[in-house]
């Protein structure tokens, strides 16, 4: 039996990539034995199980920022974490390992190096994160979301996708998702996430426009963050226009909520990025202010092409979205938009990974036949 091991967690930008490729390996070859590797620290913890796949936790390894006692701690720590995943490796049997980045994966791949595993990485964002840029020195299978990734022997291969996403048809599936979220069938509906945690900058901006959006008959759907759901947080339904503010702590299925909506406001992660531009949904993307500046460079192949918007995060106020949200969410604009995005985001990404990482162990296209058949 093919054994194959996936490690990422931490955030969607790392779990979502790992569930859509396990999901497309086991397509590819029911029979195999799929694990994915995450820590106690992470959204894999529920999202994972929650998809079917069987999840092992090991101690997370973050990197401190500043010296200190913590920094001294990390070789120890580090070794630990490398001996929990390499004894995991060996329960199951491991016969490959693909790495998403995050804390989780630098110990596994370093176990899997010791034992001389095919590793495979996959990097979803424009810049490489320290995990992926280590263990890029001693593998030749890498493969990136976008072209201009700084990785070596790189292959871009685009995002992968769950299925939710690459099949979904976003104006047949527009009325049903309306009804299931509790929109209206009618008006232009604005979708706003920060991410699976939220962002103050955003929220701030729409809670401090909402009366204004609303009454220009502009619905919002309001991924706030589970932190941010407050008590003064409630749906709320304009009188003269219908429009409807429904705020969420967080938006399981993101399908549904790019079928029901004209425009999103949000981060721009690689997940948000490449998935609103393979249901071909026009967004304003507002970079991360702090860290390496990889969000705005993730945003920039669509920006450039003219299905986004790039708005800098000390911009992002009730008074920008007040101002400019209701033109950009014309129903011209949006078709221009729309029409950009075409061709930008792949849909096949977790297909082309899972047969890389099958082909590894001495599987063939043929064996994906008689999977599907037999």
């Amino acid at each position: 039996m093919t054994s194959v091991v996936l490690a990422g967690g931490g955030t969607a930008g790392h779990t979502s990539p790992l569930i859509a490729t396990a999901q497309q390996v086991l397509q590819l070859a029911p029979e195999a034995r799929v694990t994915a590797v995450g820590t106690a620290r992470g959204l894999e913890t529920t999202v994972v199980p929650a998809a079917g796949l069987t999840l092992e936790l090991i101690p997370p390894v973050p990197l401190p920022r500043k010296p200190g006692k913590d920094l001294l701690l990390v070789p120890s720590r580090l070794g630990r974490a490398v001996g929990d995943a390499g004894r995991l490796l060996d329960k199951v049997g491991a016969d490959v390992v693909v790495g998403f980045g995050g804390y989780v994966s630098t110990p596994v791949y370093l176990a899997a190096r010791r034992r001389k595993l095919p590793i495979v990485i996959h990097e979803q964002n424009a810049l490489p994160g320290l995990a992926n840029r280590l263990a890029s020195r001693f593998t030749d299978h890498v493969f990136t979301s976008f072209a201009d990734t700084p990785l070596p022997h790189a292959t871009c291969i685009g995002l992968p996708l769950r299925a939710g996403i690459t099949d979904l048809d976003r104006a047949a599936s527009r009325a049903a998702a309306r009804v299931r979220l509790g929109l209206p069938a009618e008006g232009q509906v604005l979708l706003v996430s920060g991410g699976s945690q939220g962002a103050a900058s955003l929220n701030r901006a729409v809670i401090g426009s909402i009366r204004t959006l609303l009454e220009a008959g502009i619905s919002v759907l309001h991924a706030v963050g589970p932190k941010n759901l407050t008590d003064d947080l409630a749906t709320l339904t304009d009188q003269g226009t219908g429009a409807v503010y429904l705020p969420l702590a967080y938006i399981e299925e993101m399908d549904v909520a790019y079928a029901a909506a004209d425009l999103m406001l949000g981060r721009c992660g690689a997940s948000t990025v490449l998935e609103t531009a393979a249901v071909g949904l026009p967004a304003v993307f507002v970079p991360y202010p702090h860290g390496n500046g990889e969000q705005a460079r993730n945003a920039a192949g669509v920006v450039a092409a003219g299905g986004g918007v790039l708005l800098a995060d000390a911009d992002c106020t009730a008074d920008w979205v007040t101002a400019e949200i209701p033109t950009l969410i014309r129903p011209d604009v949006l078709a221009r938009m729309t029409r950009a995005l075409a061709g930008v985001g792949r849909r096949d990404a977790a297909t082309v990974l899972a047969r890389e990482t099958l082909r590894l162990t001495g599987w063939s296209d043929e064996d994906a036949v008689e999977g599907r058949t037999g």
